[in-house]
């Protein structure tokens, strides 16, 4: 015998599919319970976020050879600003942005510095949150991804190749481009080489929308200036120096950029592993150089 059950009909939420959600950063339509864009894969949360306070962020890139510390780089700025008991402040939205910070602080106390980026774009690790500056009534929110090295190199070499990063890097206002002064020392010509050929694919990226990136403001940051006493006292005579091609871009295409120095372990040692080789494992952490590239990104934001 069966027995009758009455079951309501739900139609309404159809209704709610009928109005798509654009991507924040290629602006290709979604349904509401995307969680991923489906055709550059960032995270909708970003568009959710955005719509909800009507506030549209500013994007920033980080961008760097793969092993310039990229992702250390953006984790201990998130936790230095975190924690900041004055000047400016950082106050994440939404958990997801969160995860890069624990991960390389996580990492970090373990004497291990993180993993390589992941170059599918589905994982990476994404930022939005708001920077409160003194004196400044309203926080200025920003949008950073922590793209993978190769991805973006991958970009340069063959545009188009991930969509995310082309339409990504049209929309920002702003780039860190991080350099590992250890390999520009030991006279590694790759590093100045890969500077080179992304600072020539920005200023032709052109989108009419915005000012050229010519235009824009870059902070170039060597990393792991710890191990390089040169670069840590002067930035722009270590890089007139030693990477002529890469001081020679900034200098002829671009109006506004500046050098920076920046380390994160005081000290550093190699170890053996039977997976992995020969790693490098921090042994203490003394960050410098950290927080003084992004403020004065911001600065040239404002």
């Amino acid at each position: 015998m069966t027995t009758p059950v009455i079951q309501p009909l739900e139609s309404y939420r159809f209704a709610q599919y009928a109005v798509p959600i654009s991507c924040f950063v290629c602006e290709t339509d979604n349904t509401l319970d995307a969680e991923a864009c489906t055709r550059c894969l960032a995270p909708m949360a970003l568009a959710h976020q955005a719509a909800a306070r009507k506030i549209e962020p500013r994007l920033v890139a980080t961008m760097g050879a793969s092993g310039a510390g990229k992702t250390v780089y953006l984790g201990m700025l998130m936790d230095l600003l975190s924690h900041q008991p004055a000047g400016l402040k950082l106050l994440a939205r939404g958990a997801f942005s969160i995860t890069l910070q624990q991960t390389t602080i996580g990492a970090l106390a373990s004497c291990r510095f993180p993993g390589k980026t992941p170059n599918e774009p589905d994982r990476w690790n994404w930022v939005h949150c708001q920077i409160h500056k003194p004196k400044q009534k309203y926080p200025l929110e920003l949008i950073m991804p922590d793209m993978a090295g190769e991805a973006v190199l991958e970009e340069v070499n063959h545009p188009h190749s991930y969509r995310i990063i082309d339409a990504f890097l049209k929309k920002c206002r702003a780039a860190l481009v991080l350099v590992d002064a250890v390999r520009i020392k030991d006279g590694t010509r790759q590093e100045d080489y890969f500077a080179m050929k992304l600072l020539s694919y920005l200023s032709e990226l052109t989108d009419e929308a915005r000012p050229s990136w010519t235009r824009r403001p870059i902070a170039v940051v060597f990393t792991k200036a710890d191990q390089c006493d040169e670069c840590r006292e002067d930035p722009a005579e270590f890089a007139r120096r030693h990477a002529p091609g890469l001081w020679q871009q900034c200098r002829e295409r671009f109006q506004g950029h500046r050098f920076f120095a920046s380390g994160v372990a005081g000290a550093c040692v190699t170890l053996e592993s039977a997976t992995e080789g020969r790693v490098l494992a921090p042994l203490r952490i003394e960050p410098h150089g950290i927080i003084e590239p992004f403020a004065w990104l911001l600065e040239q934001l404002a």
